[in-house]
């Protein structure tokens, strides 16, 4: 029978399907494989349903000459966590899991586009902290966001689900900066580079893929390019941004606000990001919803089923 493991634990109803259909191992804990589990997992599995931090490289394959494993089937839509080139020299697949986390995804950039322009994380610990010492017309001016430009830095599935949002719900102008020109239901500029990106809206959205490409795409030069009045939104990976830069640039009042889903060094957020106030700090929270958290573990097990039956993947991540 075919042997699966899940590395994390999933909604219910996703294990007790998983269970049913395959010789399953459930592994309860909510950290990421180690070094031995990874190489196990290689070793001992049919297919591994991975999941973010679970560090599949190519000195993880390279320890791991001839691994059982056919499929690592990606319970996310990113997988710079996983070394695909390496995978599929060792003639292992990987998937993922796209669509079912776009308007979860574009909802939180949302969230926290709304938070940081209005203050409103700062508001509710004034609250909670018991200092409000009540209304007063000039009490925590914010950005008003209608009407205002957004920029879109990663013009794909999740980056046109925000744009539209920010438009047809606010009222905002959109650009973006992508690798082509996007055929789109509303109106929107394509920048030259993220620098113009940045130089020319109010909230700046990243929403590219994580991996080598982006890995500190949005640093000093980006984040000097943006206004003083602007906002920096980040629900791609942490690591796309240069936090220490953003840490600098907010210290020094060069912008005025970030909302933050993601972390360069996850979970570690440093001492003086938290300390700040202007900023929104959310622990990941993208897909968390159950719905679409049970719909990305059942896209993931469609990818477990087609590989077991000898049929195409559903879902095969390109390269």
């Amino acid at each position: 029978m075919t042997r699966v493991l899940i590395t994390r634990p999933l909604p219910q109803a996703v294990m007790d399907r998983a269970s049913a259909s395959w010789d399953c191992d459930l592994r309860p804990e909510t950290s990421p494989l180690d070094a031995g589990e990874l190489r196990a997992a290689l070793r001992d599995y049919d297919m591994v349903v991975p999941t973010l931090g679970d560090q599949f490289s190519a000195s993880v394959f390279a320890d791991v000459s001839e691994p059982r494993c056919r499929l690592l089937a990606n319970f996310g839509v990113g997988f710079n966590h996983i070394d695909v080139a390496a995978a599929r020299a060792a003639g292992v697949a990987v998937s993922n899991t796209p669509g079912a986390v776009t308007d979860a995804t574009a909802d939180i950039a949302m969230t926290l586009m709304l938070m940081s322009a209005r203050r409103a994380g700062e508001g509710e610990r004034l609250v909670r902290a018991g200092a409000w010492q009540g209304w007063h017309p000039v009490q925590m001016l914010g950005l008003h966001v209608t009407g205002k430009t957004v920029g879109i830095l990663g013009m794909g599935r999740i980056g046109q689900a925000i744009a539209r949002r920010c438009h047809f719900g606010f009222g905002m102008a959109v650009r973006y900066v992508s690798r082509s020109d996007k055929a789109l239901d509303f109106p929107a500029e394509r920048a030259e580079d993220p620098e113009a990106l940045a130089a020319a809206v109010d909230v700046l959205v990243v929403a590219v893929p994580g991996g080598a490409e982006t890995h500190h795409l949005v640093g000093p030069s980006v984040l000097a390019a943006l206004r003083p009045h602007a906002h920096l939104i980040n629900i791609s990976r942490g690591d796309v941004v240069d936090e220490a830069a953003l840490i600098a640039a907010l210290s020094a009042g060069r912008i005025a606000g970030a909302g933050l889903d993601v972390y360069e060094f996850e979970p570690e957020v440093p001492a003086a990001l938290r300390a700040l106030e202007q900023v929104v700090l959310l622990p990941h929270l993208g897909t968390a919803a159950l719905e679409v958290r049970s719909a990305m573990g059942h896209m993931a097990l469609d990818n477990v089923a087609a590989c077991a039956a000898g049929d195409p993947l559903p879902n095969p991540v390109p390269g």
